[in-house]
């Protein structure tokens, strides 16, 4: 099945994605890959505020190369999920609703996702240039030191993005 997902992003508007499910998303998203995640989590670990309320959030694990004249945001492609794997567990039981990347994920962050009624979706590798269509704004909000893996705070429209982990469970890469 097809469905667009259209800010707030709630648990609610997720719970009956199924695994290999398209969806086009619109909204406020983050990109935080491993660097990031780590600063973050230290951050709530010392009682300091993120940069962003975790609470349904959605966060693309994307190091977005630098933007041309004209345009928001480089190539936008996803990377691999398993390096924020230590981390995933832990967000999502803070509440974050959604994370994006590519690959699969260790036995604790699919647990994670059922637990917390979360999901995982996947962005097409290689589509990057195509996936920084869709995102109309970007500003770096946290980190500015770590470059492209800088915290942004991005605005899509009609992301696609595959269901990988549902919140019941399925998982699109065990048929």
């Amino acid at each position: 099945m097809e469905y667009r997902i259209t800010e707030p992003f709630t648990k609610d508007k997720i719970k009956d994605l199924k695994a290999g499910d398209t969806v086009l998303l619109t909204g406020t998203i983050y990109t935080a890959r491993d660097a990031a995640h780590k600063r973050i989590v230290d951050m709530i670990h010392n009682g300091q505020k993120p940069p962003f309320d975790i609470e349904n959030s959605v966060i693309y694990y994307a190091g977005p190369s630098p933007a041309k004249p004209g345009n928001p945001i480089g190539s936008a492609g996803p990377t691999t999920s398993y390096r924020m794997d230590a981390y995933a567990p832990e967000l999502l039981e803070l509440g974050q609703l959604i994370m994006i990347g590519k690959g699969q994920r260790n036995d604790q962050v699919k647990k994670a996702v059922i637990d917390n009624k979360a999901a995982y979706f996947i962005a097409i590798g290689g589509a990057a240039a195509l996936i920084a269509q869709c995102i109309k704004s970007a500003e770096v909000i946290a980190f500015e030191d770590l470059g492209a893996e800088a915290v942004r705070k991005l605005y899509v429209e009609d992301m696609p993005v595959i269901v990988a982990l549902d919140p019941e469970g399925g998982d699109v890469y065990v048929r």
